[in-house]
């Protein structure tokens, strides 16, 4: 007997989540990355830095999948007690369609997005011997968003079961912290460590057509999200990992 309201919960979930199909932009929170710059103890102060990755993240539905690689180019420099970070970065990825069954008019199998945009970062720091500590940052991202998974999101947004946010167009800004140190006896190696809290500003559609009903999560916490870097530099090579509702690998080179 207690089965019963546990299986009709389970046919339920199942029902839903096969009758609502939700997009957001294929870069919604995750067109914030990790900007290097130079540490208070390098001989340096200003740098160039180039780098490619890969980024892999599950979209609203839960069966679709978006992979994507990414190249950046950004330039840093570093003050008495002050950082700062700008540059450019492009995005070509593949949104693979799990949820929209083959029966359906606007079934796919994938669909292509690409992006281009911009990032700043900076924040006051402190130093302590090998280490600085970058405790007050500031972060912002914009991209526009293109391909055919872009079209795709205008093209069903009034369609019955489908729930769209159309936007092409992203602004993220966001608070971060950081301690970056090196290694004992100049070993040339160097280590990051970023947490990041942001948004994505603007209207999002899904407020008012599905969340409003089909959730209980409170806005806050849907559009609010985190993020953790690591990051790790040998001489003039460098890497990241990131993760929070993606994760991103790339590796590059500074000069």
């Amino acid at each position: 007997m207690h089965l019963k309201p546990l299986l009709f919960l389970c046919c339920a979930a199942l029902f839903f989540s096969s009758c609502s199909k939700v997009y957001s932009p294929a870069l919604y929170h995750q067109d914030i990355a990790y900007q290097p710059k130079p540490a208070s103890f390098d001989s340096v102060k200003s740098a160039s830095y180039v780098s490619a990755g890969i980024n892999t993240y599950t979209a609203n539905n839960l069966n679709d999948l978006l992979v994507s690689s990414q190249v950046n180019l950004s330039r840093g420099y570093v003050f008495n007690n002050f950082n700062l970070a700008y540059g450019a970065f492009g995005v070509f990825g593949d949104y693979s369609n799990g949820t929209i069954a083959k029966g359906d008019p606007n079934y796919f199998s994938d669909k292509f997005f690409g992006a281009v945009g911009g990032r700043m970062s900076m924040n006051m720091f402190v130093n302590s011997g090998r280490t600085d500590f970058r405790f007050i940052g500031f972060e912002a991202a914009y991209s526009h968003e293109f391909g055919s998974f872009a079209n795709f999101r205008q093209s069903v947004k009034s369609d019955p079961g489908y729930y769209v946010d159309p936007r092409t167009d992203l602004l993220t800004i966001g608070l971060s912290t950081e301690v970056l140190f090196h290694n004992v006896k100049d070993s040339g190696f160097q280590h990051g460590i970023r947490g990041f809290f942001g948004t994505t500003l603007g209207h999002n559609d899904l407020d008012d057509n599905y969340y409003t009903t089909n959730t209980s999560e409170s806005k806050f916490f849907r559009n609010f999200f985190p993020k953790a870097s690591y990051f790790i530099k040998f001489k003039n090579y460098f890497g990241t990992f990131e993760a929070g509702e993606n994760i991103f690998v790339r590796f590059g080179l500074k000069f």
